[in-house]
This record gives structure tokens, C-alpha cells and sequence, in this order.
């Protein structure tokens, strides 16, 4: 298995603290909630988990566990009426600075044959609920990539080209927008950026995932999505690893990006779902910061 193995022991790099807060507050006392969150970042390669702590109100039991794409989540109950819900995370990472070979950056998709490899890759070439393969997003993806022999460069192309004909706009799409939907309007945000280009890799046989998680904007940056969750699309790279890139900014996901969950799109990393019975009518409020420590 050919997997990034940095030590992340090492005092170099960027140590970040995000704090993050959902609250849902009814219009009427509501029973029976039930809530799944994908808040807690497990260590991967490049980012170590320093702390983490969820906290609910009203105060219950909460479960955790791995999922299926070895994300921590956790699961929890409220069967008591309530009229107000509060989920806060805080957690601290150590990131360290990317570092891709030229090796990797040359590979191409004969690095895919490995079947230790293809067991890995296998479902993020797939279509999944919010990314098909579509036949003009497959014809896109070809013009796209013509030219390029390595999967780094027909990744860092794919994305380009997003950043490009794209224009980032708030309030266009929803969480329920199909990648098909936002092709058709160039728009939308972070989301719909990455699904666009989950949807363009798969296309040309690139495995490529879900990333969901943060952003650190220094005083000097001007990248979008801070403050607030993120998303950005991961590829495999022979002899790399998992690889992000973030077609809203058109950057690679450096240091500056704490990634707490990973699927094949949206579904697989929301940061918080959960159904009630009771009133419709709930307003939600999100607060997150991302500071550097």
C-alpha cells in the first residue's frame, strides 16, 4: 500500500484551533431528535489530531465510532422535548507543509494497478448520490485533460479550469444541488465546486473523494470558504497518497486546511444531520473560527 508516511512528530508546519458551534432553535417544543456529526478529525497524513472535544445541550450520552470511511463520528439521542439544540466542537491540530515528490508529480495512471491500490481507489471512481457520470462532464473532462500525461497535472488542470468558468455565488445552489445542476450554471460554492470535481476525475478515471473540514486565513490571504466549513476534492496520487485540491481557491490543501472527514461526496461527511418530530419551523446558526496557535 503506497501511503504517505511523514512524521508527524516534527515541529515544523502549522498548529490550528477551530471552534465550531450549530445551534437549532424551535419555534415549538420538538421530541425524538436524532443526530449523526462528523466533527472530529481523526490523524492523517500531513495532520495530527491534538485534541478534541463535542459537547451537546441539553446534556446526553454520546456515542462514538468509525464509519466506513474510517471517520470518527459520533451519534446521539434526545427523546425529551426541547426547544433549542446546541452541538459545539473544539478542536487543535498540528499540520504539517505538503510535500509531493517529483516522482508523484510525474506519475501516471499505470501507478493504479497495483491491486492493493485499486482496492483503495475502487469506490471513489464510482458514482455516487450527488456526482454521476455524466456524458458532458465526461466530454469536458477529456478537452480538459488532453495534453497532460500525469495525474497530477490532469488534476491540477481539472481544477484550474473549475476555478475559472466558475463564479463562487452564495444562495444559487443548496446541500441537495447535483453536481449535474451546478455544471449546467457554473455556480455555487465550495460543495458544488468539489463535486464538480469529483464528477470530472471520475470521468477520466482519476479517483478522486470528498474532503470536509476547515480553513486558516491569514491576515495577509484572501482565500474563500474561512470562517466557515470547507470542502475540497482529494486525489490519489501514485506514490502519494491522498492529495487535496481545492477548486474554490485553486490551491492545494497545505497547511493552512484541517480535514476532518472524507467520502465519496457530501453525504459521506455532513458535519451534522439529524431528524426531530415536531414544528417546521427552526432556525439554524453556525459560528466557526479558525485561528492559528
Amino acid at each position: 500500500m503506497n501511503q504517505i508516511s511523514e512524521p508527524l512528530q516534527s515541529t515544523v508546519g502549522m498548529k490550528l484551533a477551530v471552534f465550531h458551534r450549530t445551534t437549532f432553535i424551535y419555534s415549538f417544543p420538538v421530541t425524538h431528535s436524532v443526530n449523526t456529526l462528523h466533527l472530529e478529525p481523526r490523524t492523517f497524513p500531513y495532520q495530527k489530531t491534538i485534541s478534541a472535544l463535542i459537547r451537546v445541550i441539553p446534556a446526553t450520552r454520546v456515542r462514538r465510532f468509525t464509519d466506513l470511511f474510517q471517520n470518527i463520528t459520533q451519534h446521539f439521542e434526545l427523546p425529551g422535548p426541547h426547544t433549542r439544540l446546541e452541538i459545539e466542537s473544539r478542536i487543535r491540530v498540528h499540520n504539517l507543509p505538503l510535500d509531493i515528490s517529483q516522482a508523484s508529480r510525474e506519475a501516471t495512471s499505470q501507478g493504479y494497478n497495483d491491486p492493493s491500490i485499486r482496492e483503495q481507489i475502487w469506490q471513489y471512481l464510482q458514482e455516487s448520490r450527488w456526482v454521476s457520470r455524466h456524458p458532458e462532464v465526461w466530454r469536458e473532462a477529456l478537452d480538459i485533460t488532453r495534453g497532460f500525461s500525469s495525474v497530477f497535472d490532469q488534476s491540477m488542470a481539472i481544477m484550474s479550469w473549475i476555478h475559472r468558468e466558475f463564479a463562487y455565488e452564495q444562495g444559487v445552489t443548496t446541500v441537495n444541488t447535483h453536481l449535474e445542476e451546478a455544471f449546467e450554471m457554473k455556480r455555487g460554492v465550495c460543495q458544488d465546486f468539489t463535486h464538480v470535481m469529483l464528477g470530472l476525475c471520475r470521468a477520466v478515471n482519476i479517483p478522486a473523494r470528498y474532503a470536509s473540514g476547515y480553513l486558516y486565513n491569514g491576515p495577509r490571504d484572501t482565500l474563500v470558504g474561512a470562517q466557515a466549513s470547507h470542502a475540497w476534492a482529494e486525489i490519489y496520487i501514485p506514490a502519494a497518497g491522498w492529495i487535496g485540491f481545492d477548486p474554490t481557491n485553486n490551491t492545494l490543501a497545505d497547511e493552512r486546511y484541517v480535514k476532518v472527514a472524507v467520502g465519496r461526496d457530501y453525504e459521506d461527511v455532513t458535519p451534522v444531520r439529524g431528524n426531530y418530530r415536531g414544528t417546521g419551523h427552526c432556525r439554524m446558526e453556525v459560528q466557526v473560527e479558525v485561528e492559528k496557535i
